[in-house]
């Protein structure tokens, strides 16, 4: 039986509806950055692989548009700020970490927003970094995420220059 990728996004999604990188909501030692458009009304989290279908029709608060800095054809979801975690996308859920073929990293991407990153993975719930490298195993098994998964550590190297 083969599985689809948005079969793969619901079960990684699964596997963090309930963890969080602390034992609190992370969000109250930032004010929510990571849900926060910057100045330039640039933000949100890219969507993996089939994962689009999960916002038709789109909830109220949510857009979805094009992004092609990791992938030239990347969803960008954005939200109004906050939401239910059940709405949440699986970068959301992954954020800050990103998972690897063999376990997970910090998502450079996250060192503008969130305090966490100074910690690193020691800082946050042992739990947690284990649902994200439990995540990466399954997702990697998909050809379309694990190309999507390349791309993003692939972006984020590039940002080593900057």
């Amino acid at each position: 039986m083969r599985v689809e990728p948005l079969d793969r996004v619901m079960r990684a999604r699964e596997m963090l509806s309930a963890l969080t990188p602390l034992r609190m909501d992370c969000g109250r030692c930032c004010g929510g950055a990571c849900c926060q458009c910057d100045e330039d009304g640039q933000g949100g989290m890219l969507l993996f692989p089939g994962e689009e279908a999960l916002y038709d029709p789109l909830p109220e608060g949510f857009t979805i548009v094009a992004d092609r800095a990791v992938i030239p054809d990347g969803k960008l979801l954005i939200c109004a700020g906050v939401c239910e975690r059940e709405a949440r996308p699986l970068s959301c859920r992954l954020f800050p970490l990103l998972p690897t073929r063999t376990g997970a990293r910090l998502d450079r991407r996250a060192w503008a927003v969130c305090p966490l990153m100074e910690g690193g993975k020691k800082g946050m719930l042992p739990q947690f970094v284990r649902a994200v490298e439990q995540a990466g195993q399954l997702l990697y098994a998909c050809p379309s995420h694990a190309a999507f998964l390349d791309a993003l550590h692939a972006y984020n190297e590039r940002l080593k220059q900057f």
